[in-house]
């Protein structure tokens, strides 16, 4: 597999002068959010992206949509949009319950070159996209103290530019790295996740997603429940 890190990084470099940073002007409390998260199969051969869409404030299960490929890209550190973004786009075509807002399993521009998956996802579909990752890639923060909701400004490597925030959702967990990823500000990001935790350390759309995507036990009792309520 023959892969030009050089243009890829150009890509990238272009795409992330096109991302927006702030609220859309016209932007209201969705009624739907959504979440994304992508797993492997087949030692990594195959990409598995699942797209979950819940009604908001009540954080319930409308619909969920799930699609398969081949993997076209390595794990590469720094790339992995690359990697995830054509599954995630094909997940997306399923979709009929569109979401207004997207949280994304990864870092929106909490990137070295400002265009994580999040960022990537959101211009791509041209819609309001957070970032939510479970591990730093890319930034510098003050230690948190081990309580909820504790949090913390996640700057760039200058230590003035803000680029997320760092939230401990749940205690004696690790925080997340929450980053806006396009068409929304950093602080509506932070809260947006905020308004989707419910006890768990990763807010409810990632958190469905992510059991989707990886095929986890609790996809059983989210479907049970789907169907108990339509």
């Amino acid at each position: 597999m023959s892969i030009n890190l050089a243009q890829l990084k150009q890509q990238q470099i272009e795409y992330a002068n096109r991302i927006i940073l702030r609220d859309d002007n016209h932007f209201s409390t969705p009624t739907l959010i959504g979440g994304t998260d992508v797993g492997f199969e087949e030692g990594g051969q195959i990409t598995r992206a699942a797209i979950v869409v819940l009604s908001f404030p009540n954080l319930t299960l409308v619909e969920y949509q799930i699609a398969k490929m081949p993997t076209t890209l390595p794990y590469i550190p720094g790339y992995l949009s690359f990697r995830e973004y054509p599954a995630l786009l094909a997940a997306w075509q399923k979709i009929e319950h569109k979401p207004q807002l997207l949280l994304v399993d990864g870092q929106g521009v909490a990137h070295p070159r400002k265009l994580g998956i999040a960022s990537h996802l959101g211009l791509l579909l041209d819609i309001p996209t957070i970032g939510v990752a479970k591990k730093k890639l890319y930034g510098q923060y003050q230690p948190l103290p081990d309580e909820r909701l504790a949090q913390e400004p996640l700057f760039d490597k200058t230590g003035i530019e803000q680029i997320g925030s760092v939230l401990r959702s749940k205690v004696k967990c690790n925080p997340l790295f929450i980053s806006a990823g396009h068409r929304v500000s950093q602080l509506s990001a932070l809260n947006w996740v905020k308004a989707c935790l419910k006890g768990y350390r990763l807010p409810e759309p990632t958190r469905f997603a992510d059991a989707v995507a990886s095929n986890k036990p609790l996809l059983q009792k989210l479907l049970h429940n789907f169907k108990n309520n339509n």
